[in-house]
This record gives C-alpha cells, sequence and structure tokens, in this order.
C-alpha cells in the first residue's frame, strides 16, 4: 500500500509525462483540485516550455499555489 508520499511522486510522475506527451485533457484531469508548492509549478511550466504547447502552458500557470 502507498502512502501518501508516494502517492505524490507517482501523480508527480504522471503529470510530467502528461506533459511530455502533451496530452492536455489528461493533464486537466491529473490536475484537478491539485495546489502546488511554486517550485514544482516552475518546474512543469519549464518542461512544458520544451514542447511549446501553448494550452499546457496555459493550464500550468492556472494551478493554484500553496501559501
Amino acid at each position: 500500500m502507498e502512502n501518501n508520499n508516494d502517492q505524490s511522486i507517482t501523480n508527480f510522475a504522471a503529470i510530467k509525462t502528461t506533459i511530455a506527451n502533451n496530452e492536455e485533457q489528461r493533464l486537466k484531469e491529473l490536475l484537478a483540485g491539485q495546489v502546488m508548492q511554486e517550485l514544482e509549478k516552475s518546474y512543469l511550466i519549464d518542461l512544458a516550455k520544451l514542447g511549446n504547447n501553448h494550452a499546457i502552458l496555459k493550464i500550468l500557470k492556472d494551478i493554484p499555489v500553496e501559501n
């Protein structure tokens, strides 16, 4: 059984794969209700810039950040 940390790592890996594959709808599903740390969000935005998919960049930029 996975603990919350393992689930978080697994989810983050799935998000990175989804960005690399330019899967907009899947990315929306994975991010639904998510709040991220600024560093995580920044990393994902940098990753998405490599693919130059503006829709994915917008999805990522709209993620709320933890205070």
